[in-house]
């Protein structure tokens, strides 16, 4: 599991927010509102081990989407593709069990398109459901 010190050392190495490269153009979105309303953030600072193989090398992991340090929070956004929402849905319930400690939350697509009306942000940014 990701303990503080972990956390710490990755938010000492990440990289300028300007520097970012995000996977999808909500992912960026959803950083300037948290830029604008000045919550701390860093994309994708741990990767979770899931499953092993018999030898210990790691077969599956997740890295959630972002960590919210002052809320000790981890968010996954999501996406269109039905089958990609439950993918993650499984990764995080795994996520979960593996690592119960751990603060987690889904954002889903309508959760996104819903901040996305209420905070002026681009319609088409936003991830449908």
């Amino acid at each position: 599991m990701a303990d503080r010190a972990d956390l710490t050392q990755a938010r000492k190495r990440k990289r300028p927010k300007s520097e970012t490269h995000f996977a999808h153009p909500s992912e960026r979105e959803f950083a300037a509102l948290l830029d604008y309303y000045q919550i701390p953030w860093m994309y994708e600072p741990h990767t979770f081990p899931l499953t092993w193989a018999d030898d210990g090398r790691v077969i599956e992991s997740f890295s959630p989407d972002f960590y919210l340090p002052d809320l000790d929070m981890f968010i996954e956004l999501t996406t269109l593709k039905q089958s990609l929402v439950t993918k993650k849905n499984r990764k995080v319930r795994t996520l979960r069990q593996l690592y119960p400690g751990l603060n987690i939350k889904i954002f889903y697509g309508r959760d996104f398109r819903s901040l996305a009306l209420k905070y002026g942000m681009e319609a088409d940014e936003a991830p449908p459901s």
